[in-house]
């Protein structure tokens, strides 16, 4: 091989194994934080998640959206998970061992001790198809005419849960059952595509879900005192792989960035 050629060819060799080097460093630098989140979050953490790129160009936000009660259950399980955020306290108490015993009941311990607070809060609406009400108007409507079929949320599901509170509030829960009015889903996510879908004439969900839907539309708030406040509480868990990038990203979710994108969905923050 001649001078010249044997130089270039060193070069090449010393400039590909240096950017193999580079790209080792690259990705060896890179840092996940996984966050497990109520599904009426979707919008809002997968907006926070991309502007966290910004301010944090190594980590990763890797997001697993579902009801409450699945994600729960999938971390009992054991599923990797560093950030949890649920729609309803009672599934975050069911896995934090300073909650009480009586909702705790299998002495789970997976929330880290201080991590815990509560992110945002939200409300009940009733919804229709988006031009399609039939006249429906108010939560009762359910038991009248007007409603052949109602979509709610599972006994598992926050929003369905409070929808139960709701009816029961109203006197209606029991009936509503018996006339098998109700179409239960795994989610309020489903329930709005139900609606969406002119499947049920009617749905109940989180005022968040409604703002971000545009084939449907809200009819009537939940009334006044028929249902527990809806806060989300957030925590970072013990199996946390990178503690330190979780507790940077929950600082993030706490700050003025994320707070306007929550507040511009619809969400309240907890004073």
């Amino acid at each position: 091989m001649c001078g010249k050629k044997r130089v270039r060819f060193v070069f090449c060799v010393l400039a590909l194994a240096a950017a193999v080097l580079s790209a080792g460093s690259a990705l060896a630098a890179e840092r996940t934080v996984i966050v497990f989140a109520a599904a009426s979050m979707t919008e809002s953490i997968n907006e926070i998640a991309g502007m966290y790129k910004s301010a944090a160009p190594d980590v990763e936000i890797v997001c697993n959206f579902d009801s409450s009660g699945t994600l729960k259950t999938q971390i009992q399980e054991g599923a990797d998970c560093d950030v949890f955020i649920s729609a309803g306290q009672r599934q975050m108490n069911q896995i934090d061992i300073t909650a009480d015993p009586s909702v705790n009941t299998e002495k789970l311990d997976f929330v880290l001790a201080g991590a815990r607070f509560n992110i945002v809060s939200n409300k009940v609406v009733l919804i229709t198809p988006k031009g399609v009400s039939k006249g429906i108007s108010d939560f009762k409507d359910a038991a009248g005419g007007k409603v052949s079929l109602i979509a709610l949320g599972n006994s598992d599901v926050p929003v369905g849960q409070y929808s139960e509170q709701i009816y029961k509030n109203l006197g209606l829960w029991d009936w509503l059952n018996a006339a098998r009015k109700i179409s239960f889903a795994s989610n309020v996510k489903e329930v709005v595509s139900q609606v969406a879908a002119g499947a049920v004439d009617c749905g109940v969900v989180y005022g968040t879900d409604a703002a971000v839907s545009d084939a449907v539309e809200v009819v009537a708030a939940a009334p006044e005192g028929s249902h527990d406040p809806i806060t989300y509480p957030a925590a970072i868990l013990k199996g946390a792989k990178d503690l330190d990038a979780a507790k940077a990203f929950v600082e993030y979710l706490k700050g003025p960035e994320a707070t306007a994108v929550f507040e511009r969905i619809g969400f309240s923050i907890p004073r």
